[in-house]
């Protein structure tokens, strides 16, 4: 049986998302994202589920970064999971009980609405993941009135669910991805998503300009761009890009050849069937065989001059 890290402890959204990926898999828990992450770069596990961007708050920028250095992985798959959060304590606390609470920064930021309204004076303490925030409410003497976090955390940790579906939004949805080490890529599906990280040569008027023109020009439509700082000082970032298609259709393998050629690095982060099942819209000039139809007018002349 394959074996896969997750964000634990066990009760996170993550565990929810990788039991839906992948039901028959072993489940490996870990303390935060780059720990999953790493398990599946040591050969721990096969691969790791980590979520990568919601709805509300936009990306992940823990997985962000971890998968934009070190050991490269690989997305082989997506799932689109709706997040409803519930305030979660001890048997017999009642709402105007609670002055501490503990959650993962997102579900706090997705709850604020909620906090306002019913606990204003609330004191909020950050956790690894909500399902840490319920495990921590659960210990005996534990500080903390109670968690923000799935359902299934409080029945992992014999939490109540004091108020449910406490989100500010009902249509909150995170977005999980399924990470491997590199090996061969699905299938494309004619509803593929391509995501990869591009690293500018130098800062220059137009640098950025110049890495959408690759997309632009060949008709790809881009689902998500981020910028996430290297490290090397202010105004020094690379971008996340997720764009249509799969790397072995022609315009997704053009494009990522015209990153490589006016970007210092390109990481290529995989292609895979989008969890939404959307095709994109092929624009004329840009299908496959446009592409082989110019490249044999190209031989032609360069052969004949005809």
């Amino acid at each position: 049986m394959r074996k896969l890290a997750y964000l634990g402890p066990e009760g996170t959204f993550s565990e929810e998302a990788l039991r839906i990926l992948a039901p028959d898999a072993e489940r490996l828990p870990c303390s935060n994202v780059a720990a999953a992450l790493d398990a599946a770069r040591r050969g721990e596990a096969e691969g790791a589920v980590v979520p990568l961007e919601n709805s509300l708050e936009g990306g992940i920028t823990s997985t962000l970064d971890e998968l934009a250095w070190g050991q490269p992985l690989i997305i082989v798959a997506e799932l689109l999971l709706p997040v409803k959060f519930s305030l979660l304590a001890r048997p017999g606390t009642e709402l105007g009980q609670i002055k501490r609470v503990i959650t993962h920064q997102a579900a706090h930021t997705q709850c604020r609405a909620f906090l306002a309204r019913e606990l204003p004076d609330v004191h909020v303490i950050a956790a690894a993941s909500t399902a840490a925030a319920a495990q921590e409410v659960s210990l005996p003497g534990s500080p903390y009135d109670a968690a923000i976090g799935a359902a299934i955390a409080g029945e992992h940790y014999g939490l109540i669910e004091v108020a449910s579906d406490i989100g500010d939004r009902s249509d909150t949805v995170t977005r999980f991805v399924q990470v491997t080490r590199p090996g061969p890529l699905p299938k494309p599906t004619g509803a593929d998503r391509t995501s990869l990280v591009a690293y500018l040569a130098e800062d220059h008027s137009g640098a950025l300009l110049d890495m959408l023109s690759q997309f632009a020009t060949r008709g790809i439509n881009l689902t998500r761009i981020e910028s996430r700082p290297t490290g090397d000082g202010i105004g020094q970032y690379f971008f996340h890009f997720d764009c249509e298609g799969h790397v072995f259709e022609s315009r997704v393998g053009e494009a990522l050849s015209g990153l490589h050629r006016v970007c210092a690095d390109v990481r290529f982060l995989g292609s895979y069937a989008r969890a939404d099942g959307l095709s994109p819209q092929i624009r004329r000039g840009t299908a496959d065989h446009e592409f082989a139809e110019a490249a044999e007018w190209l031989d032609r002349i360069r052969g004949d001059g005809a």
